[in-house]
Order: structure tokens, then sequence, then C-alpha cells
């Protein structure tokens, strides 16, 4: 007799078989008797560096699926910030703590190539690929096509066009921006604690200290708690 799993398992793929032409995104067992291990694939989205190329992604369900997310990394090999260019695996959030058990293997994998769209090198799953992306986004572009041709047969683009921006410049360290307002020995306070000036005024800014027009003054003790909780990460 088969399980819940299975029956879920059953009907979500005969769901992508038959929204294929639509949802763009496919996935089959790589055993038709055992359907907790499948292969999903789907095409490079248009107007990205992975245009034309195919993605195969291996994805294996866990005992307890729908309430935990599928396991899924890519099988071939890409260059992007959210998938480790070594392992293949996958910085997504529906695929961990954003997991909901409304969830699809075709939904995961429409999210996965909407990653692919919208690469997020703020989070990364592999830093040298962000970095890439932050600081020289015409290389990283550029070194994803090529990626997308020589591992993902995509037709090569001589005319490759993308929409990604250097990150700004950081302000300078002294910079009084950094300081919103707040005083410079007030905030240094902390700063001198170990800290850093801007996550000391976004914790100013989120405890609500007063900035007092400008001047110094002695926080009162439980200002300073709070401050000092989520500067630690307890807020």
């Amino acid at each position: 007799m088969s399980t819940t799993r299975e029956r879920r398992l059953a009907k979500e793929l005969a769901d992508i078989h038959s929204d294929k032409d639509n949802s763009g995104v496919f996935a089959q067992p790589v055993d038709p008797a055992n359907l907790t291990h499948l292969k999903g694939t789907f095409p490079g989205p248009p107007d990205t560096p992975y245009a034309g190329g195919t993605y195969q992604i291996d994805i294996v369900i866990p005992d307890t699926y729908p309430f935990k997310s599928p396991v899924m990394k890519f099988d071939t090999k890409i260059w992007h910030p959210n998938v480790s260019s070594v392992t293949g695996a996958i910085c997504l959030d529906t695929l961990g703590s954003g997991w909901s058990p409304v969830a699809t293997i075709k939904t995961a994998l429409i999210s996965l190539r909407m990653l692919l769209e919208s690469p997020n090198p703020r989070d990364p799953q592999d830093a040298e690929v962000a970095k890439m992306m932050l600081e020289n986004p015409d290389a990283f572009a550029r070194k994803a096509h090529e990626w997308a041709v020589k591992y993902a047969n995509a037709p090569r683009n001589d005319a490759l066009r993308h929409n990604y921006e250097p990150a700004p410049a950081p302000a300078p360290r002294n910079d009084p921006s950094r300081y919103q307002g707040y005083n410079k020995d007030l905030v240094d306070r902390f700063v001198n604690m170990g800290f850093d000036v801007d996550a000391v005024v976004e914790a100013f800014n989120y405890v609500g200290i007063d900035r007092n027009g400008g001047e110094d003054y002695e926080l009162e003790e439980a200002y300073m708690g709070d401050i000092t909780a989520r500067l630690l990460g307890e807020q």
C-alpha cells in the first residue's frame, strides 16, 4: 500500500508532466519504482547569461516531506552567487527556513529558475562568485555565460547584455553621514567595544535612541542593555 507521501509525490509528478509547457520545469524519478530520488530540469531564463542552457537538478525527498523541504542541488555546473561552483549546493530560503508544506517540487524548481533571473550576491553560497558579481558585473556575466555554454549547452551569444550593476563604494570610515545625526563620541563608546559604526547606528535606530541634537550624553542603563542585546543578535 502506498504511503501518503508517495501518493502526494505521484500527484505532484503528474501535475509537473501535464503542466511542463506552461511552467517551464520538469522532473521525473531516476528509478520509476522510487519516487524519493528525482531529476529536475529547466531552461535558463531569457535575457540572462544562462539563456538557452538546460540545467539539471538532483532532488532527494526526505522522509518527512512535505513538512521538510526536498534536498536540491545543481548537477549542471553553474557560475552563480547562490550556487556552489564546486558542489552545486544552493542557498535559497524556500529550500530551507522558508519552506512551507503547501509548496511543491514544481514551485521549488520554478523558484530556482527565478533565482537565475535574480541572483542575490548579498546572501551568497559561493563567496568568490558573489565578489566578482559585486565588483565586476561585466566579468561575472561573461564567465556565467561561458559556463552556460560549456556545461549547459547554451548557444554562444557574443552580444551578451545584462543589467547587473557594481556595488556602490562603501562610505569612508570617518564619513559623518554614517552617524546619522548621532554624536560621534556617543556611537564610538560602542564602536570601542568592537562593534561596527553602521551596526551601532542601526541598533540606536532600532531601540529609538534620542539624537539629542547631535550632542553627547549619558545613556540610561536600560538603553545600554537594549543596544548591546541588539548588537549581539539577541533582539
